[in-house]
């Protein structure tokens, strides 16, 4: 069924609808509900993907004539309405990833599609539907931002109106009128994302929008997104900001040395990392610890407190050591974040005493690509 159809039957009641990855089957449900026959209308309202890419594959060739093999198979699907990260480490081959897609660099081999096109070939069918920036965008350092927007407004056909919205947009309205050379690299990054909003597309792929912003500018690009996502446009930003891409994002995907490492939604991946650990404080914490570690629970000590795993109930920990006379003063859950799930994932985890090298990153094999997918809000 395609998107937006309504189909109509009579079935009945002992079965359900799953919705898998835009496909939907209908499967008997779980035994003990009594079969009625009813008239069943659904309306499909499955996400379609903006971006599909499969088997991805770039070689660059080195000064001496050796190879660097910057993807190696990757695949990556941004659904519609979806504000995805992606992240990887530096040399990791995002940009490539993204150079590919825009046609900017020519893919030894794998399949891409943007917005239902192939990609490179179909690409100027759909390129007024698409905003971008990638790297570190270049303009005229004579022009003025507003001279710079309104030339790029006539080359792309769109009206000059146009230029004075998203100039208030991103911040730049009462600078339009200075010339760029005389922008700082925060001001210039607001200039690039202002050119790829003019058009205003229904695809934004964003390329450390936040390079050179200060605080009050990464909020400001924040708050865009998500205005840009309440308006059902699909953004697929790249940051190494983890912190900002866990508030803003709602699905991920993670690359390590040109391949997938793991993709899905932001709360399912930190979910699957919570080893359900608390931190305790307590005026006794080495005895304590001894207490909660003979009852069967993984304990590390630490010098003021320690760290209890596989704790289902944490009033368990409270009623254990108040029957030994030793009172709580900190019961506190450890849930993961993005940053400690990346760094784990990609082997970048900094160690004392080691300086780690661009290539000491995770080469992931297909056994470690983790998918999450979603089945009737069930992570599978």
């Amino acid at each position: 069924m395609r998107a937006g159809a309504s189909y109509t039957d009579s079935v009945e009641v002992n079965h359900q609808i799953v919705v898998r990855r835009g496909h939907w089957t209908i499967q008997p449900r779980p035994t003990g509900l009594p079969p009625t026959d009813v008239m069943l209308t659904v309306r499909f309202l499955a996400m379609s993907a903006v971006i599909e890419i499969d088997g991805l594959r770039k070689t660059f060739r080195t000064l001496r004539g050796g190879a660097r093999v910057a993807l190696d198979g990757f695949d990556m699907t941004v659904e519609a309405g979806q504000v995805h990260g992606f992240l990887g480490p530096n040399g990791s081959g995002k940009t490539t990833t993204l150079r590919a897609l825009l046609g900017l660099v020519h893919a030894d081999a794998g399949r891409m599609a943007v917005l239902g096109r192939q990609a490179p070939a179909e690409l100027p069918a759909v390129a007024g539907r698409v905003g971008a920036i990638v790297e570190s965008p270049q303009f005229f350092g004579n022009f003025t931002g507003r001279r710079t927007l309104r030339l790029l407004a006539t080359a792309g056909g769109v009206p000059h109106e146009r230029v004075e919205e998203v100039l208030d947009q991103v911040g730049l309205r009462d600078r339009g009128d200075e010339r760029v050379k005389g922008y700082s690299l925060g001001m210039k990054q607001r200039l690039a994302v202002a050119s790829a909003l003019l058009k205003q597309p229904e695809l934004l792929i964003l390329d450390e929008p936040a390079n050179g912003l200060d605080p009050a500018g990464i909020r400001e690009m924040r708050d865009l997104m998500r205005d840009l996502a309440a308006a059902n446009v699909t953004v697929l930003v790249s940051s190494h900001i983890l912190a900002e891409i866990q508030l803003i994002c709602d699905h991920v995907t993670i690359i390590s040395r040109g391949r997938r490492v793991l993709s899905g939604p932001v709360s399912e991946v930190l979910s699957g990392f919570d080893k359900g650990e608390y931190r305790v404080r307590v005026a006794e914490h080495e005895r304590a610890a001894e207490v909660i570690r003979g009852a069967g629970l993984p304990v590390t000590v630490h010098d003021d407190h320690f760290v209890v795993g596989d704790l289902a109930d944490p009033a368990w920990v409270s009623e254990t050591l108040g029957g030994q006379g030793m009172w709580i003063r900190e019961l506190t859950p450890l849930t993961p974040d993005l940053e400690s799930v990346f760094l784990q994932l990609t082997g970048t985890e900094p160690e004392p005493g080691t300086h780690k090298q661009v290539d000491d990153a995770v080469r992931p094999g297909a056994e470690h690509d983790l998918s999450v997918t979603v089945v009737e809000g069930e992570a599978k």
